[in-house]
């Protein structure tokens, strides 16, 4: 079992560990990439560059190389690493959460696309972004919860974009989702506005579990990582009413800081 983790299950579906190597090895065998393009799903002017896409998500040249794509990833906050090893930040300070697997990296054009899909209400992009999460493991889990949005929130944007992600996940993986048993009940800044060190204390306190949740393993899904602290808030109030383990699932995560 992980040293980091809580769960009453091994980690051995979601790390590989390197022969001989002594560490562990996250999302090193994820399944082939979809076609990043999506033909016939989206608007002529493609997303991420602004060039003619002939109706694909991206244009050919942006759908080459994704970001991050073969990174060796801390098992705890998906952070690259040199050898997939715990990272310096997860074994100093352990955050709530027992693990997270991304697809990629929050950079061009992965980026461009999701802000395209939260904030141009391009759903097109959200069929690519399942496609991604679908070729990482399987979680052995009970149940899927969404990133929820605060209620004015939900009604400004129209959608959660984590509950687009999460309907078809849970339906791959076989589990039930949890659509409306974790409520935000602090509409917070975006966290996007802040400092990185002023957005723990921007979310404390922000979530709220209305369902019963004691004893089970839960996948938490959402669009982006970047400091982890919506996620960490979200894993810390699940755990304290009783949740086994806290593991995230993301499309994109924000590299570390030069």
């Amino acid at each position: 079992m992980h040293p980091y983790s809580d769960c009453n299950y091994k980690l051995r579906s979601l790390l590989v560990s390197p022969k001989g190597s002594g560490f562990v090895k996250s999302s090193a065998a994820l399944a082939p990439l979809p076609d990043w393009r999506f033909e016939r799903v989206a608007p002529a002017g493609v997303f991420a560059c602004g060039a003619a896409s002939g109706g694909d998500v991206l244009c050919a040249a942006c759908s080459v190389d994704p970001p991050g794509r073969d990174e060796l990833r801390c098992p705890v906050c998906a952070i690259a690493q040199p050898r997939g090893e715990v990272c310096g930040a997860c074994l100093s300070h352990r955050p709530p959460f027992d693990a997270t697997l991304t697809a990629l990296d929050y950079a061009f054009p992965l980026d461009k696309l999701v802000q395209a899909l939260k904030y141009g209400h391009r759903l097109a992009a959200s069929r690519l972004f399942v496609e991604l999460m679908a070729g990482l493991p399987t979680p052995q889990a009970d149940l899927v919860v969404p990133m929820p949005l605060h209620p004015m929130r939900l009604r400004s944007r129209g959608f959660n974009q984590a509950a687009e992600l999460a309907r078809p996940l849970a339906k791959l993986w076989g589990l039930p989702v949890l659509l409306d048993g974790v409520v935000r009940d602090v509409d917070t800044s975006p966290q996007v506005d802040l400092p990185w060190k002023a957005r723990a204390a921007n979310v404390r306190g922000a979530f709220r579990v209305a369902r019963k949740v004691e004893g089970l393993r839960i996948v938490v899904v959402d669009d982006v990582m970047t400091t982890g602290a919506t996620l960490a808030e979200l894993a810390r109030t699940l755990k304290d009413v009783g949740a086994a383990c806290v593991e995230n699932r993301v499309v994109a995560r924000t590299p570390a800081r030069s």
